[in-house]
């Protein structure tokens, strides 16, 4: 009678809904079937002609150049594995070690000033002002320029007989240095041309993502009585970082990558003061034939880019919760 009257105390199933009556282990299958396979081949043909072109033109070269690295190559002659032999070569390159320096150095001005002139616009095309349209075209074409028309302009603003920037210091009697051939100078003039170029995508990033912050929070801050100030750095700024980290990795990215206005500016001179990792690459493949050697000076900027960008993340503490 016990077990009678437990099991007709036992709840019985409830009735299955429609379109769920399969098995429980069969819906948990992750495999689909009909439409759901149908979905899954276009969708795989879809990514197929990005996914190959990734692989052909992204993958093989990293693999490639990981595996060079270790060997002493000259396109001629098949490679030869060295071992360590070129990281070694790298710790006695003097010229090398400089512009390690000069690719730091060269981040760490473009990045930060351009993320904050890039903000400032931003609230300031943000607001009411009038023409937004037409500053925010200004602001953004450079971005959108060839990086060798723009290095060509400034090689004529920089020109110290007949340049811009000196024509502009002699009014106020200024006797303007020669900005490119002078050791002191040349870093900064290339900085400063980074900063203007980079400025525009900053902008358009940030500007979105004040675009879509909650007014809700403003107006109730308002009501409270906070200021425009109070505001920035207790809404805006937090609610950005997202956005600021996102500018950072990429602006930081593209600092190191630097090299198309190195090679028209300056040529990694005077005396090395200008040369980046790029262009130290550049002259290793492609005017000394060293490939080798290269793809070890290659493993090292993608190393050093890894290791910059795990510790800004750590630094920024991630980027949800904040959205």
């Amino acid at each position: 009678m016990g077990a009678v009257s437990v099991l007709k105390a036992r709840p019985a199933r409830p009735p299955s809904l429609p379109g769920n009556t399969r098995p429980a282990k069969q819906r948990a299958g992750r495999t689909p079937t009909g439409p759901g396979r149908r979905r899954q081949r276009a969708g795989m043909l879809m990514v197929a002609p990005a996914l190959l072109h990734a692989a052909l033109w992204i993958g093989l070269p990293v693999v490639a150049s990981v595996f060079l690295a270790f060997t002493k190559y000259d396109v001629l002659t098949p490679p030869q594995f060295v071992g360590l032999d070129n990281f070694k070569e790298m710790l006695d390159d003097a010229v090398f070690r400089k512009s390690i320096v000069n690719t730091v150095i060269y981040t760490f001005f473009t990045v930060p000033f351009g993320m904050m002139l890039g903000l400032l616009l931003a609230l300031a095309l943000h607001t009411g002002l009038k023409a937004r349209g037409i500053f925010r075209t200004a602001i953004f074409l450079p971005q959108v320029t060839a990086t060798v028309a723009i290095a060509l302009v400034w090689l004529w603003i920089y020109n110290p007989n007949n340049g811009l920037l000196n024509a502009l210091l002699s009014f106020v009697g200024i006797d303007g240095p020669a900005w490119l051939s002078s050791t002191t100078w040349a870093l900064p003039s290339v900085i400063l041309v980074g900063v203007w170029q980079g400025i525009g995508m900053k902008m358009l990033i940030y500007l979105a993502a004040l675009q879509s912050l909650p007014r809700e929070l403003y107006e109730a801050a308002s009501v409270d009585g906070a200021s425009k100030a109070r505001q920035f750095f207790s809404i805006t700024l937090p609610l950005l970082k997202p956005a600021t980290f996102f500018v950072l990795i990429t602006s930081m990215i593209t600092a190191f990558q630097a090299f198309d206005q190195i090679y028209i500016l300056t040529e990694g001179g005077p005396a090395n003061s200008t040369t980046m990792m790029t262009y130290e690459i550049y002259k290793s493949a492609f005017r000394e034939f060293r490939v080798g050697y290269a793809s070890a000076q290659s493993l090292v900027l993608f190393v050093l880019l890894m290791g910059f960008t795990l510790v800004n993340r750590r630094i920024m503490g991630g980027t949800r919760g904040h959205n």
